[in-house]
């Protein structure tokens, strides 16, 4: 049994490790978390997610940005890499180095087998507590499914489910809709998907 120590850094500790890194990790109460690789079906969702945001938000008060886009959760000091984030109006980011925003309005997670139980639970727990985030949509890797949760006025979250590619999704943080058809194109649901574990708070 190791009696060695955790190390335990602090948030600037850990953004000056991260910052020169050539990996991304994850971060929460003093801890980094590796990130791990993704499928060929995650990625071209991710892609098509961007593509089809990128298309209708153009030249309007939002904004989609790829999951390099470091996201920090301030009320419970988790820093983590969304999928997909839109943002609306000014992006509110953490500091001068501008890589690290505040005030997401919207947050596509792609799921898959290592990862759907947490992003579905503690971390769409840490999620709900950004005060700017309206709308949190899931897409399955492994069938047509889309699960988006839209935050009512009372504080609730209003689950709406899509599973057909002739579905859509309306957007009301980001003012459009998204089909099916568009978020899976190319999409192999019948690609092997590896359950290999990550690490992650």
């Amino acid at each position: 049994m190791s009696t060695q120590a955790k190390t335990f850094l602090t948030p600037e500790e850990y953004l000056a490790i991260e910052r020169k890194a050539e990996y991304k990790s994850q971060y929460y109460r003093g801890e980094m978390f590796a990130m791990a690789g993704a499928s060929l079906a995650h990625n071209t969702l991710v892609a098509n997610s961007i593509g089809e945001l990128h298309g209708k938000l153009r030249g309007g008060a939002c904004r989609v940005l790829p999951s390099d886009m470091r996201v920090r959760v301030s009320a419970t000091g988790l820093y983590t890499y969304p999928d997909v984030v839109a943002v609306c109006g000014e992006p509110r980011l953490l500091d001068n180095q501008l890589d690290t925003l505040l005030n997401p309005h919207l947050i596509v997670e792609v799921l898959s087998l290592s990862t759907e139980a947490y992003d579905r639970g503690r971390k769409f727990e840490h999620y709900q507590t950004i005060e700017s985030l309206r709308e949190y949509l899931l897409l399955a890797t492994d069938r047509v499914r889309a699960d988006l949760y839209t935050r009512q006025p009372d504080g609730r979250w209003l689950l709406t489910s899509a599973t057909r590619l002739e579905d859509s999704l309306d957007l009301q943080s980001v003012g459009c809709s998204l089909s099916l058809a568009g978020l899976y194109e190319r999409v192999d649901l019948a690609e092997p998907e590896s359950t290999a574990a990550e690490s992650r708070p």
